[in-house]
This record gives C-alpha cells, structure tokens and sequence, in this order.
C-alpha cells in the first residue's frame, strides 16, 4: 500500500496578502469553513470575516477543496468584504438574477404567444373548412330542391314559380368583373364595320366575345362614349355584366340581345336619325335594346301570371318581365364599375333612366296595339321637336328591333323560328304539367312553322313597319319587301303541308276503305 501516501497529498495554492507572497496548506479533507478560517490566518484578517480570493486576472476563485492549485507566478489575492460590499455584491447577484429571469419570462412569453397562435391559426383553419362545407352543403341543397322541383313539375304535383335569378330580399347578386375585362380585342375589318349598318347582318357567325367587340365598336362609332364621357373600361365591364345576366334560353338569350342591338345600329343609320335625335336619344336607344330581355327566365307573362309566380306577385300582374328587365338593367348600373353614366349629370342620368324604363316596358306585347295606333295618330304629321311624338316613335322603334328577324334573309332568320318554338314547347310543357291554360301557338301538338309564322308577319310585323315607313320610305326595300317576302315564303310552305297533310289523309282513308272491302 506503498502509494496510498500519495493519493491524499495536500493542497498547496500561493497567496498574494497585502504584497507578501503567503503558502498556504490544506488537505483534501477539508471544508470550505476551513479553508476559509486557513485563509484568514495567514492573512491576519479576523475569523468569520467574509472574504473572496480573485486570480491575478480578476476571476473569481471557488474557496473549497476543488480550487485549482496556483503557483508562485500566478498568485490568488485575499480580499475580506465590508457590510457594503457584500449588499453590492449581493444587488449585483439579484441584479443578474432578475435579468436572467426576465430573460426566462420573456422566451416562456414568447412560447405562449406561439401556443396562442398556433392555437388561433387551428381554430381559424377549422373554421374555413366549416365554412367550406357549408357552401358544399349549400350547393348541395341547391341541387336537391332543384331536383325537388323538376320532379314535382313532371308529376304535375302543384304550380311551381318561375325561376328568377335575383331575388331583390337578399341584396345586389350582380357579380360583374372588377378587373379590366380580358375578353380579346377584335379589330373589325371594314367589311364588317359596313355589314353591322345593314339588317342583312348574319348573327350566326358571331361568338360571344366578338359580339361584345361588336357592340362596343356602336358605342364608340355613335359617339355615346364621348356625349356621356364614358370609361371605356367602364364600357367594357358593363356589356359584361350585360353578357353573364342574360340566361342560356332556346331563345331569349344574349344572341336575342345582341341582334336587336344590331337591329337598333342598323335603324339608326338607315333612318339617318343622328340628323334628327339627339346622341341622348341614340343612347336611350341603344341602351334600352341592350339591356330590354335581361334575366329572362325563358317563360313568358301569361306563364308568369297564370303560375302566380314572384315576378307576377311583386309588379302586380303588370308587364312582370318587362319590369324585372329594368330592374336588373339598372341594379347593374348601380355599381360604380358598371355605370356607363356616371359622368352624367344626376338630373340628366334622371331623365335617361325613365326614358330606358319606357322603352323596355314597350316590349310587352300585350300593349303592341296601344302602342302602334299611338304612333298611327302621330306619323302623318310627326314632329322631331315634340317630345311626346319622339318618345312614341322610339318605343316603335324599339318593338320594330325586338322583333325583326324575318326582316333579315331566310337562312338567318328562319333558325330563330326554331329557337323560339323549342321555348314555346318548354313552356307549354309545363303548363299542361301544372294544369294551366296552353295558347294554341305555343302548344307542340297543333302548332307548325308556317302557322307560326304567318299570321304574325301579316298582323303584326308588316302593319308595323309599313307605318314607321310612312317616316322613313327608305326602309321599304330593306325591311318591308323581305317581310313581305317572308310571308311568301311560309304560305308556300303552309300550301305544301296542307297538300301533304290532305295526301296523307285521302290514303289511310282509301286503306280504311280496302280494310272494309276485304
């Protein structure tokens, strides 16, 4: 056991005591009590007196029996503390503490604001996936009731409201587009610019974004752009509005509303009635043929009034399309990025909207005989300076437009025929499913084109426009004659189907006959 000697060797550190270099020794064993009180003495500082011992660099040296060992060259000084010193000491210590835990406060603050984020973010992104479902949810209610009805109209099971796509309850539901439009620029050709002037325009050949670039281009070649010191962005954001609340029907549709616009074009230019309205007059116009069949559901007045539908209810029976028309022409021009008007004078933008309102509500045509014979009074001595006969000949005008494509060629007129007749049929459809009277026009069972057709150009079109002619001669070759024209064309075709109609019926009478003989 030779080297247990050595693994209990003392402690030896030097110490520097007032400028004396002082040796001091000290088991392993020892306290820190006692090597304090080994400190003390050997620096004659008194007992129980507290002291630190620093390094020759400052540091503070631990007074126990794991103090690192020094050497002559590198002495720890002996300093005994005052009362005071130890408060500053102490202050300083508390000091350190509070920092360091202010430090620990602030990163657990910081912890909880992450908690508290994260927390808000879970309940944020639960409530969009709730909020999501419930769209879903609606959409999906939607389609039910959408079957519901389709379903209780097949069955005959009760009358079911016409669909309307705005209910007035709920606020503005016209979504128009808040950007600048991005349907594409078409630079008309000159040809093109000269065939929108004529009836003879073929409205087939046109998509919805051309046909946009179309009216456009009459809004600006009229002028109304500048007299109403239009936006042309403006213009633009608001045929589209114009566009997406026009409804997919057979018929009444935005192609329904892009050739009587072009019809109105085509009038004005044919008529020369810049020399004799005012550019006011011709945006009246205009705009009131764009706009005069907007949201048609695709169901007529009758339908509407015998069905009691919330259109017929809330305009009391009184020319509900037409009034719904208008009011959604004009919720539209409410939005400020859709009013074509807004640098019109309000007194003026007045005037300009009832003046819209009379022409729309001039294509009902349960008020087509009032209307005509109004005109009738005032045509053989018409007079451009006489409000009253102006705002007459306008609604003419406008009732010429909505319905004048048998004034255009056959093979451009005769496919709206088919358009309305397929609308007609829906319609009388659902009369007959809801137990509802079916005009003998629209029924599919007694019902054919040239019937259709002939009796509306001979009572209504031709005596129309053979008055208006009376104003403007020169539309007896480019409108009347083709009317006349069109009823040719349909009696030849009533003549053959009669012809058919009576071959058909002289043979199942003779195989009626042969059956007897036998």
């Amino acid at each position: 056991m030779g080297s247990s000697s050595s693994s209990y060797a003392p402690k030896t550190i030097y110490l520097d005591v007032d400028g004396k270099v002082q040796k001091v020794v000290f088991s392993r064993h020892c306290s820190p009590c006692d090597i304090k009180e080994l400190l003390c003495s050997s620096s004659n500082i008194p007992r129980n007196t507290a002291i630190m011992m620093v390094d020759p660099e400052g540091a503070l040296v631990s007074i126990d029996p794991t103090m690192p060992t020094n050497s002559p060259n590198f002495l720890y000084k002996v300093v005994p503390l005052s009362t005071g010193q130890l408060g500053e000491k102490e202050d300083m210590f508390q000091n350190v503490l509070s920092q360091v835990a202010e430090q620990f406060s602030r990163a657990f603050r910081i912890n909880e604001l992450k908690t508290e984020v994260t927390n808000r973010l879970a309940m944020l992104e639960k409530r969009v996936e709730l909020e999501g479902l419930k769209v879903v949810e609606i959409e999906r209610c939607k389609n039910d009731l959408k079957k519901l009805r389709d379903e209780m109209t097949s069955r005959g099971g009760g009358r079911v409201n016409c669909p309307c796509k705005y209910n007035f309850d709920d606020g503005k539901k016209v979504t128009p587009r808040r950007d600048v439009p991005n349907y594409p620029k078409y630079t008309l050709s000159q040809e093109t610019i000269e065939a929108l002037k004529k009836p003879t325009f073929d409205v087939w050949h046109w998509e919805h974004n051309e046909m946009l670039s179309c009216l456009e281009y009459m809004y600006h070649d009229l002028g109304l752009v500048k007299e109403f010191n239009m936006n042309p962005i403006t213009l633009k954001r608001w045929l589209l509005a114009i566009q997406e609340n026009y409804r997919n029907n057979p018929f009444h549709n935005f192609r329904h509303c892009f050739c009587v616009s072009q019809m109105m074009y085509g009038m004005i230019h044919l008529c020369n009635l810049q020399e004799k309205l005012t550019l006011t007059d011709m945006g009246i116009l205009m705009t009131a043929a764009v706009c005069h069949d907007l949201d048609h559901p695709g169901y007529n007045n009758t339908y509407q009034i015998n069905a009691r539908t919330e259109l017929a209810v809330r305009y009391n029976d009184i020319s509900p399309l037409e009034n719904h028309h208008c009011a959604v022409a004009f919720q539209i021009l409410s939005l400020p990025e859709c009013n074509i008007f807004a640098n019109v004078d309000p007194e003026a933008f007045k005037q300009i909207r009832q003046a819209i309102i009379t022409l729309i509500l001039a294509t009902d045509m349960a008020r087509h005989g009032e209307i005509l014979d109004s005109f009738k009074q005032k045509v053989d001595n018409f007079d451009f300076t006489n409000e009253e006969h102006v705002t007459c000949l306008k609604m003419v005008l406008i009732k010429c437009c909505d319905i004048s494509n048998e004034v255009r060629p056959t093979e451009v007129a005769e496919p709206w025929v088919d358009c309305l007749l397929e609308e007609y049929f829906m319609q009388s459809d659902r009369e007959k499913s809801e137990g509802l009277p079916v005009a003998p026009f629209m029924d599919r069972d007694k019902v054919t084109k040239p019937t259709a057709q002939i009796g509306f150009i001979k009572f209504v079109l031709i005596p129309m426009f053979e008055t208006v002619m009376k104003l403007f001669p020169q539309i007896e070759e480019i409108m009347v004659q083709p009317l006349r024209d069109s009823r040719d064309h349909y009696e030849e075709l009533k003549q053959i189907d009669d012809a058919m109609t009576e071959a058909q019926k002289k043979k199942t009478e003779s195989m009626s006959l042969g059956g007897k003989k036998k």
